[in-house]
């Protein structure tokens, strides 16, 4: 049994597929994708606009249900198609962080409140919230800019922002959306080298939908979409063989 083999899942897919319409007008967005993210993997899922990627993120943060298949996370089954088995909201804002192409940072709430938001509307005190905010800037590079608003920002210090709110509440898993996108080749990098940084040291699953390629080195697997269908891209699945 390899080292991957024996960690425990953060985040497992099986059969995802999500239909929109019926009859003439039935669109299948994604059928049978099936992913296994552990604890500590970075991932990339790789795919033109329009291949289901998108699709795929939002069932996996359990925002749009797919219509069938399941989801699992820390090997609690979540979702089975639209059937959910716990509360979602608050599931997902235990369990699930996001990062999105922009940052989607609060732009009258400094650097520090923008992290402590987020642990706040999960019980945390204050005094906690900050405690906890000021490590994680600290930690992506960032506790110098605490006070700033967003605007006073770069794109990459507000995306390490958006990484740090992300990681606010301990998640199992993080999901980011075209999170480079925005940035230039250097910045992108040091994104996506955070990235798995942050899946390493704090044994987080990290999924990261991209077209960027420029980074592919710093994930740990490769997925591929296509036309709503998922698998290892051609260089792993050729390494697990």
């Amino acid at each position: 049994m390899s080292d991957r083999d024996s960690r425990s899942l953060a985040i497992e897919t099986r059969g995802l597929t999500k239909i929109y319409g019926s009859g003439n007008t039935e669109i299948v967005a994604m059928k049978d994708a099936s992913m296994k993210v552990h604890r500590g993997e970075v991932v990339a899922l790789l795919g033109p606009s329009g291949s289901g990627k998108s699709t795929f993120l939002t069932a996996v943060g359990l925002i749009n249900p797919p219509t069938s298949g399941q989801v699992w996370i820390r090997d609690q089954l979540v979702l089975e198609g639209e059937i959910s088995y716990t509360n979602l909201r608050s599931f997902r804002r235990q369990h699930i962080g996001f990062v999105f192409q922009k940052s989607n940072l609060i732009p009258f709430l400094t650097a520090i409140e923008n992290v402590q938001i987020a642990l706040e509307l999960n019980g945390a005190t204050s005094r906690q919230a900050r405690r906890r905010a000021l490590h994680l800037l600290d930690e992506l590079g960032v506790e110098d800019r605490a006070s700033n608003l967003p605007s006073m920002l770069s794109g990459g210090q507000q995306q390490r922002v958006a990484v740090a709110r992300a990681l606010a509440n301990h998640p199992s898993v993080i999901l980011a959306d075209e999170p480079t996108a925005a940035l230039d080749g250097h910045r992108g990098r040091q994104v996506m080298e955070l990235f798995a940084k942050v899946a390493h040291e704090h044994g987080t699953g990290v999924i990261v939908v991209t077209h960027d390629h420029r980074a592919l080195d710093v994930f740990d697997t490769t997925y591929e979409m296509e036309d709503g269908l998922m698998g290892l891209s051609s260089s792993e699945a050729t390494s697990v063989t």
